[in-house]
């Protein structure tokens, strides 16, 4: 494994962490086994943005021991009172999940408390009015929280943040394909995030990326906007090489994905360079789905980014992914048209036309 030192605090993190957001598929066991062989491999920073409660457990439990070891970065907003992931500004509901989330990692004070999904004005606007910010403050004087963050897709308000002072780790979407497009899709061109990248690492703020893989997008040719594949160790090694970057997160699914994923420490040089992208010809393309579940929960129960991701999967070929989508309890065909998953989409994906179209070709 190879360390990062955060400049604010001086923490060396490992240049690998793992997201969570993926991993509750697996069965708690696995989990457990998973953390405890990334901890035996050096991994020391995990984010805790999951998409479900069951992980939290199995954390604790693989942690108990090894508690100074690790960096939890824990999200101030995402609740899971109803056993999946659910976004609020309610600070009352925002406490509750904290000390659930403490309780079930068997700790008391957490590393880097994040202020969670930023990406609207009016987000921020009720984090700072609702009182969640000087709650995390107030936690920071007690020594509970030892730094404070944000994770955010929007740079303009990153950088409304950073004007701030308060942060010393940003949590960002990075990948060739967000930094090389121009559009809502990326939110932000190419100018503006390189520049939000070289800001972090003049003022000493730290990145986390999250999405390095474009929920998996850039993977595959059929489904890449540039119309080839990447592999997963060119994407993490281009998010290493933007500047302020600390440590990359990818979203594994249990123990397999997290040794291919450890393979990028042992892969010849040639296997890491993205140099390709230079022939690339970048698409114009807009409105995409990437899975990142920001629109749960759902009014009427849908898992729209997991009802994206095998729609677009069994459009790419996979039989598997068509089978799947039909074993759903509720499928496209169950969408009231409420317009709740549109307005929380960080890419602008119109998702009530997206249900309508996903129904229609499967034949519902």
């Amino acid at each position: 494994m190879e360390y990062r030192k955060l400049p604010r605090g001086g923490e060396d993190i490992s240049i690998l962490g793992l997201g969570t957001s993926s991993v509750g598929a697996a069965s708690e066991r696995e989990i457990e086994e998973t953390v405890t062989f990334a901890l035996e491999n050096g991994i020391n920073y995990f984010d805790m943005a999951s998409a479900d409660a069951k992980p939290f457990g199995a954390y604790g439990r693989a942690v108990a021991g090894s508690r100074d070891k690790v960096y939890y970065q824990i999200h101030f907003g995402a609740n899971y009172e109803t056993g999946s992931y659910g976004w609020t500004v309610n600070l009352d509901t925002v406490k509750q999940s904290i000390d659930w989330q403490l309780r079930m990692l068997k700790t008391d004070y957490i590393d880097f408390g994040f202020i969670h999904c930023i990406d609207e004005p009016s987000d921020l606007k009720k984090v700072l009015s609702g009182g969640i910010l000087p709650y995390i403050q107030e936690l920071k004087k007690q020594g509970i929280v030892r730094h404070i963050g944000l994770s955010s897709h929007t740079p303009a308000l990153v950088n409304q943040v950073l004007d701030m002072d308060l942060i010393d780790m940003v949590m960002f979407s990075i990948n060739p394909g967000y930094d090389y497009r121009h559009g809502d899709y990326a939110i932000g061109n190419v100018e503006e995030r390189m520049a939000l990248y070289r800001r972090c690492e003049a003022e000493g703020v730290g990145i986390s990326v999250m999405k390095a893989f474009s929920g998996g997008q850039l993977l595959n040719a059929k489904t890449s906007p540039f119309g080839k594949a990447l592999s997963e160790y060119q994407c993490i090694q281009y998010a290493l090489d933007k500047p302020g970057v600390v440590t990359v997160l990818p979203g594994i699914r249990g123990k397999s994905d997290l040794e291919r994923i450890l393979g990028f420490f042992t892969v010849l040089p040639e296997e890491r360079d993205y140099s390709v992208l230079g022939t690339f010809a970048p698409q114009a393309a807009g409105g995409i789905c990437v899975y990142c579940n920001h629109c749960q929960p759902c009014p009427a129960g849908l898992d729209v980014g997991l009802i994206n991701k095998y729609y677009d999967l069994t459009k790419a070929g996979d039989k598997l992914a068509h089978s799947h989508y039909l074993k759903l309890e509720k499928k496209a065909d169950a969408c009231i048209g409420c317009g709740h998953c549109d307005s929380r989409c960080p890419f602008h994906v119109n998702q009530m036309k997206r249900m309508k179209s996903i129904g229609t070709y499967f034949g519902e």
